[in-house]
């Protein structure tokens, strides 16, 4: 029901006058337009617990009920992502209700008198299942058949499943790496890749026209909803064990000591599973995180980027004197190595160096069995190693360069599909896809070709570092590092956008005493060299990034995050090694230079 008001405002208060209620709040502890959405809520079709809550936030914390009104959660280009909590900047089951009323309008819309079905799992997040199941009631509601995992299942199973059963669409609930407090929900086309243009615009003008949740239907229709059970996953494992170059240099080192942890999520059986079907007997999982829960209760933050999410997996690396450690994030997309170093350490790689390491194991076994006649190819986004064109090059592949995202990965792969074949390709955020059925970054896969490309190394007597010292002699000493700035709510958002604007109207000319020589603007779709003045045109689609190459060859990108409340600044910086034997010394040298420009934006 919609609901009509008025607005008065006397003695420095205002007066809501919404049906037969009346409220007063003081106007300067709270925006009135703010407590007018939030007065929609209170007079609105929502459950008692949520009424309940908002009164709460508006008796104890304000600043609170602001953040969480202050704006609708906004539909991106990958879905939603954000806290949970009540509220239309929040994720619960109204704000992805009406998102999902606004997918099931467009998909209706593109296939109009078709049968249209939608894949749909989830990870290990708090109200996974609630939200999974509204997304659920809403589509069948609409007529749309569902395709629903039984259980939790990692986002590369999502993708292949889309694709697989012949849907149209597929939706994912899942925040990734975020905090516990995030949750999320990615959308997916026929092609089984997050949307991209135009249906990524597309959808998110459905979305914004769903203005209220009474505009969403909820009356669902179980005879629409199919399930998806266990045997499923054999299916995708056999299209994994497909991707394998090496069988005898696994089945050499069957017995290579490996320990993974899924981190409380969704990869938990998936990643042991792919490695059995590997070869590998001797795999160790962290039974500390192996069962899924989304309080992520032995971490900080469920992110293998970080080496604070690893602590348990690398002290019982050292208990079975692993090879190699492994762990997912929770809906196991991302992916992450540990391997023990010359000093019998353990030492964490970094996205670029598994990337490296990935594409150099891929394109050499290519070589090896004369596949690569020219219509091969590989794809990398715009703040990932460099190295890895380099590497293309050096076997004379194509390496497209792209925007930050998998969906953009995804797409080069559709618009060549039947055309030419994809090797392999990823970013640096600790994500890499080897092969096409499936269409986003697989973390699944990519654990077990890690460790056949470990194994193989293995078999030649190489450790890691020496195969990485090894490339590095033949196309260059490539290091990066990463870092980001949490800036949180409305403010933290202007302050991003602010440091953007400033980049582009107050350029640094120089960077830890080093002139900039080229700035890239990737939104404005600019390349302008310093020295001369010349602007060219970029061959990218618009992003909000700025990229800054300086004269020794360091490359600094500033982007603010699309999932999180952050802007990252990455660096990257070069120089040949003449000796493999000087790779520490070197790597020193180039990390000194990394925390030179990092001192440059603290």
């Amino acid at each position: 029901m919609k609901m009509k008001f008025t607005l008065r405002v006397a003695n420095n208060y205002i007066f809501h006058i919404l049906e037969s209620s009346l409220i007063f709040i003081p106007m300067n502890s709270i925006d009135p337009t703010i407590m007018v959405r939030a007065q929609a809520w209170l007079d609105g079709n929502v459950d008692q617990d949520t009424k309940d809550a908002i009164l709460k936030l508006k008796d104890e914390n304000p600043n609170e009920l602001v953040d969480s009104f202050y704006q609708d959660l906004e539909f991106g280009t990958g879905g939603l992502r954000g806290l949970m909590g009540v509220g239309t900047n929040r994720m619960n089951i109204y704000t992805v209700g009406m998102a999902t009323q606004g997918l099931a309008n467009y998909l209706l819309k593109c296939f109009p008198d078709q049968d249209i079905s939608v894949a749909i799992t989830h990870d290990s997040r708090i109200n996974n299942t609630v939200f999974a199941t509204a997304t659920t009631d809403v589509l069948t509601a609409n007529g749309i058949r569902v395709y629903y995992f039984r259980e939790m299942r990692p986002t590369p199973m999502l993708s292949f499943a889309v694709r697989h059963f012949g849907c149209k669409s597929g939706v994912m609930i899942t925040a990734s790496h975020n905090p516990k407090e995030y949750n999320g929900y990615k959308a997916y086309w026929e092609d089984g890749a997050q949307v991209v243009a135009p249906h990524d615009k597309n959808i998110i003008q459905e979305v914004k026209k769903i203005t209220s949740f009474d505009l969403v239907n909820w009356d669902k229709n179980d005879d629409l909803v199919t399930y998806i059970e266990e045997d499923f996953d054999q299916i995708y494992l056999e299209k994994v064990k497909g991707l394998s170059l090496s069988p005898s240099a696994i089945q050499a080192n069957k017995d290579m000591s490996i320990v993974f942890s899924p981190i409380h999520g969704a990869s938990g059986k998936m990643v042991p599973a792919a490695l059995k079907t590997f070869g590998f007997e001797n795999v160790h999982v962290v039974k500390e995180q192996a069962e899924p829960d989304g309080t992520f209760p032995t971490v900080i933050y469920p992110n293998p980027e970080e080496g604070e999410a690893l602590t348990m997996s690398v002290e019982l690396g050292k208990k079975v004197n692993a090879d190699l450690i492994l762990a997912c994030d929770p809906d196991g997309d991302r992916y992450a190595a540990v391997v023990p170093n010359e000093k019998g350490e353990f030492e964490l790689l970094n996205g670029n160096q598994t990337g490296t390491l990935l594409t150099y194991y891929l394109l050499n076994k290519w070589k090896e069995a004369g596949k690569l006649d020219g219509k091969q190819f590989m794809v990398n986004t715009i703040v990932t190693t460099e190295l890895i064109n380099r590497l293309a090059e050096g076997f004379g592949v194509k390496c497209f360069n792209v925007l930050t995202g998998f969906k953009n990965i995804a797409a080069i792969i559709r618009e060549l599909e039947g055309k030419e074949t994809f090797i392999g390709g990823g970013e640096e955020s600790y994500g890499y896809l080897v092969g096409d059925f499936v269409r986003d970054k697989d973390g699944v896969s990519a654990c077990a070709m890690v460790a056949e490309a470990i194994a193989y190394y293995k078999t030649q007597g190489k450790s890691v570092f020496e195969v990485l010292a090894e490339v590095y002699h033949q196309f260059g000493f490539y290091k990066e590092a990463l870092i980001s700035v949490t800036k949180k709510g409305k403010d933290g958002a202007e302050q991003i956008q602010a440091l953007m604007m400033d980049f582009r109207q107050n350029p640094p000319k120089s960077m830890n005493g080093v002139p900039v020589e080229r700035i890239l603007d990737v939104k404005e779709g600019t390349e302008k060299n310093v020295k001369t003045g010349n602007v060219d045109k970029l061959p990218l689609d618009s992003s909000n990034v700025m990229q800054f190459y300086l004269e020794d060859g360091s490359k600094i990108s500033a982007r603010p995050s699309g999932t999180e409340p952050k802007i990252k600044y990455y660096f990257s910086v070069n120089t040949p090694l003449e000796n493999t034997s000087d790779y520490r010394n070197v790597e020193a040298e180039l990390v000194e230079r990394i925390e030179g420009l990092k001192r440059y934006f603290s």
